[in-house]
């Protein structure tokens, strides 16, 4: 049976396994293909095409944009579109631009708290750098005993360092993601918090939802999916795996089929070495 985890992430964003790791480990557990959907970065597919073609497995383009509507933080996961597009690549450097300036004030936050980061021990030479890198460093000093802790006390909305982002419009990043040949889905809708948000994304020129998430309760499922079959949609899934940042989800907990897998690829031969 070919199964597909299309929802991951690698230490290029907020993951803690290597783009290599991922891929050996969707081998080891038995899947059949992946999607690597860091935040706002393509940065893990220049090392993942070249160990997913030497062990002859099956890899999809993906991405999970963050945008906003009604001030709601809204994930969209962009797959299948060409790895060069250079619609994709103004989108990416437009949100690493907005979240190094964000990053900056966060910083100088924690400093006037007198908590002293460099730019450099979040970095790491990673293609995503954002709230979960700093909380990490919280905690290796010892200043919080989790990366949740981090996030009550120090980043999260509201709190002593947070800093709020400069958001992209969902509209944009639909377009955007089109341009570049792709399938726009809307990530985990289960998560949205209005209702109003949500009417209007569903009227939105979506190609997808994801309807098969690992923490989904059996309604919530359901009702994505109906929503999604309802306007013709493809029905997307994935485990949103992020290694030991969020343990409780493991890599294959959720997956779709070759149908899916091949509807979102759309005859994308830049994938196709299996």
């Amino acid at each position: 049976m070919f199964r597909a985890d299309l929802h991951c992430h690698s230490t290029f964003s907020d993951g803690t396994d290597t783009p290599e790791g991922l891929i050996d480990q969707a081998i080891e557990i038995g899947l059949s293909g992946l999607s690597i959907t860091d935040h706002d970065t393509l940065a893990a597919y220049s090392r993942a095409i070249i160990h997913a073609k030497k062990r002859n497995f099956p890899l999809l383009p993906g991405i999970e944009f963050s945008a906003m509507l009604k001030k709601e933080p809204v994930h969209i996961l962009g797959y299948g579109f060409l790895l060069e597009s250079e619609s994709i690549a103004h989108l990416i450097e437009t949100h690493k631009r907005r979240r190094e300036e964000r990053n900056r004030l966060i910083l100088e936050k924690l400093r006037d708290l007198s908590i002293r980061i460099d730019e450099e021990e979040i970095w790491g030479g990673r293609g995503t750098v954002g709230r979960p890198h700093i909380a990490r460093v919280l905690v290796g000093r010892g200043l919080v005993d989790s990366i949740e802790e981090a996030f009550r006390k120090y980043l999260g909305d509201g709190k002593v360092a947070y800093v709020q982002g400069t958001p992209v419009s969902v509209e944009e990043t639909i377009e955007t993601i089109h341009q570049g040949g792709g399938k726009a889905v809307i990530a985990h809708p289960h998560l949205l918090k209005r209702s109003s948000v949500i009417r209007v994304l569903l009227e939105m020129p979506f190609d997808g939802i994801e309807g098969y998430y690992a923490r989904f309760p059996l309604d919530q499922e359901k009702r994505w999916i109906h929503e999604g079959e309802k306007r013709g949609w493809v029905i997307t899934g994935g485990s949103d795996y992020h290694g030991g940042n969020k343990p409780q989800s493991r890599l294959g907990s959720s997956w779709v089929g070759k149908d899916v897998f091949d509807a979102l690829a759309q005859g994308n031969k830049e994938m196709k070495w299996s």
